[in-house]
């Protein structure tokens, strides 16, 4: 007996989604390999947990980098891997399996997801695009002949498209995104503090004190670091304004991302927008009063998914399920304009 199953082959994480069941697995997109015989030795948390503190003949590495795959063999093992533990060794046909990318992406970069996919164990493989899937997962009828946006924040990139008759009418990708966050909190506390700190600590200050838009009560958070002038370990205080201030540069570049496709959205669908709202999905949108900030900068309404992190995954599964239901066509899931 085969299954369906979709995965969301994010730049930080990886979901898989099972038809039937839900979100069956949710790892980070993170391989720790020995760089003396080459060979694997741990994948998603387990390989997480070593980045930054690995010896020299261990290196622990995205294998996606921007959305698109950087190292077509680790991609390719990691596929294995987690496809195995959803769906174990023991089925008697292979998988079904429905795989995002970027709306951005080229044929090449497309072909090289299709493929590690289909060496990974898949019978078959449909590639639909992420803010597709994203406005599926998030409860859209996309079918309708209604516009539709979506602003999906992922890991490596950020999807802004307007959506119409199941497809991208107009559609951008920029590969700033939650990543880029975490590098600006880093460079932020290097410049105005001196103080060095990694990936880590850096999300965990996004997650915890991170801001778009200026809270009511501020926030503080002890972070520790290497300080750059004495080369000694040293904790400071860091507050949320601070955070806003460090991320306002990746915030507004998405904030002009969406003004952009907005004013190449024809006018009969910006019309719908105006009614419906913008929906902004994936790990990103979860940043403190970043809704707030898009309603503001827009004055359109704007909602975040009640599952915003797994959206996208939730999506990409249940396209496999709407093609074999006959509600979409593979072939209606059309490409939209470029900006």
């Amino acid at each position: 007996m085969g299954t369906d199953i979709g995965i969301d082959l994010g730049t930080a994480s990886v979901l898989v989604y099972m038809r039937g069941q839900g979100i069956i697995l949710q790892e980070p997109s993170v391989v720790a390999i020995d760089n003396n015989t080459n060979m694997i030795l741990a994948v998603g948390e387990e390989a997480r947990r070593m980045l930054g503190r690995t010896p020299g003949n261990i290196v622990a590495i995205r294998p996606l980098r921007e959305g698109v795959i950087s190292d077509y063999d680790i991609t390719e093992k990691m596929l294995k891997y987690f496809i195995t533990k959803s769906v174990g060794r023991m089925l008697f046909r292979k998988p079904r399996i429905a795989v995002c990318v970027p709306s951005s992406v080229t044929e090449v970069e497309r072909r090289a997801v299709e493929d590690a996919t289909k060496q990974a164990g898949a019978r078959q493989v449909f590639v639909i695009e992420e803010p597709v899937a994203a406005a599926i997962g998030a409860g859209i009828d996309i079918s309708r002949a209604c516009g539709s946006m979506v602003v999906d924040i992922g890991g490596g990139t950020t999807d802004v498209a307007v959506i119409s008759l199941g497809g991208c009418v107009v559609s951008t990708s920029l590969k700033v995104a939650g990543d880029n966050f975490d590098e600006a909190i880093v460079r932020y506390m290097r410049k105005k503090h001196n103080l060095l700190i990694g990936e880590r600590t850096a999300e965990d200050l996004k997650i915890n004190i991170g801001t778009a838009f200026e809270r009511t009560v501020p926030a503080y958070m002890e972070v520790r670091g290497r300080n750059l002038v004495t080369g000694l370990p040293r904790t400071i205080e860091a507050s949320s304004e601070e955070m806003m201030e460090a991320l306002n540069e990746s915030v507004s570049t998405i904030i002009d991302a969406v003004h952009m496709v907005l004013e190449k959205t024809p006018p009969e669908l910006a019309s719908d927008i105006s009614d419906r709202g913008i929906v902004m999905t994936g790990g990103g949108s979860l940043l403190n009063g970043f809704d707030k900030l898009l309603r503001q900068k827009t004055g359109i309404k704007t909602i975040v998914a009640e599952d915003s992190v797994s959206c996208v995954a939730i999506g990409t599964g249940k396209y496999i399920e709407y093609i074999s239901a006959g509600k979409i066509d593979p072939r209606d899931i059309r490409p939209g304009k470029r900006y």
